[in-house]
């Protein structure tokens, strides 16, 4: 398994579609727009959708450097996709898009709930967000792939949401040995050489068509992480708590995974 390349032809328009909308199509699903600072002091638009139906949200923003991209959490299967749709360097021989997909256990409170999320509002459309709380870079390695053919029984959001990754699709040990216990097929699965003795980082390797272990490196940089609860006293003192708003987080994440070659790994040159 390893980081498809999409060639121009074939998805070119899909994926322009996604860059001009910056959104993904979830069926009955409310959306809000927010004004997002990036950690490089860029202004960006992030879409998040909540669909109760399906129990899901959606956060979606582009990078800086154009990267798109999207965190899906499935409250339902308790999973949660990170897909990344990277521009190539054309003079470098690469196609124009890269598209990598990671897929990990969804633990609780680690965002709002999709019927909470549905239900927010902003005052000011035009206001600019910064999270309340940054939150710790989680380092994951990323050292099983999946075959997408099987993937419903984990989530019926990686086959819409990874179908362009193909090859380029991940997990975690971890993950999968949990998986497994609740009944999750295991030819999916196909463990990848990520930690074997001699395996250089990218950023290492100077052949461009040598094997490596790549990082690939991304930040949630505004979403909804917990809810804020106030309290209501009557006259005898007594209070009751009530929803009263939400505490905004930023997450970065850092995805190490085995590449056959150095070509598919070209950011690591500018770590």
């Amino acid at each position: 398994m390893f980081a498809r390349w999409i060639s121009p032809g074939s998805v070119r328009l899909t994926v322009l579609v996604w860059l001009l909308t910056l959104s993904v199509t979830l069926g009955s699903a409310s959306e809000l727009k927010v004004r997002v600072r990036l950690a490089d002091g860029q202004i960006t638009d992030e879409l998040l959708e909540a669909d109760s139906e399906k129990d899901s949200i959606t956060v979606e923003f582009k990078q800086g450097d154009g990267t798109l991209i999207t965190f899906v959490a499935d409250f339902k299967q308790d999973v949660k996709i990170f897909r990344a749709l990277i521009l190539g360097e054309l003079e470098r021989g690469q196609s124009q898009y890269q598209a990598l997909c990671f897929i990990t256990r969804l633990n609780h409170n680690e965002i709002i709930p999709s019927e909470s999320m549905a239900r927010l509002r902003q005052k000011n459309p035009q206001a600019i967000r910064t999270a309340e709380e940054k939150r710790s870079t989680e380092t994951l390695s990323m050292n099983v792939a999946v075959n997408l053919t099987r993937t419903w029984q984990l989530s019926a959001h990686i086959h819409n949401m990874c179908s362009v990754a193909r090859e380029a699709v991940y997990t975690r040990e971890a993950d999968v040995r949990h998986w497994l216990d609740r009944g999750v097929e295991g030819s999916m699965f196909e463990p990848q050489a990520v930690e074997v003795p001699g395996l250089q980082s990218c950023g290492t390797v100077k052949d461009l068509w040598q094997p490596c272990s790549c990082s690939y490196n991304l930040r949630l940089e505004w979403y909804p992480c917990l809810l804020k609860y106030c309290r209501n006293r009557d006259v005898s003192g007594r209070g009751s708590p009530y929803k009263c708003g939400i505490k905004s987080c930023s997450k970065g994440y850092q995805f190490t995974y085995y590449v056959p070659h150095k070509q598919l790994c070209l950011w690591e040159e500018e770590t």
